[in-house]
């Protein structure tokens, strides 16, 4: 689970000097930010759905 977090972590963090300005990962980072974000929604719809 630690290593999950902590790519959460790495995915929403800023931009710094030290990470790769290749276009490819630039775009699968945000791929990846984009299925986290709809998975959580779609978590929270399935939980109020669930609870109601």
């Amino acid at each position: 689970m630690k290593q999950v977090f902590s790519y959460f972590i790495q995915v929403f963090r800023p931009n710094g000097p030290h990470k790769a300005t290749n276009f490819n990962l630039k775009v699968m980072h945000g791929i990846n930010k984009i299925s986290i974000v709809m998975f959580l929604f779609c978590l929270l719809v399935m939980l109020y759905r669930a609870l109601r």
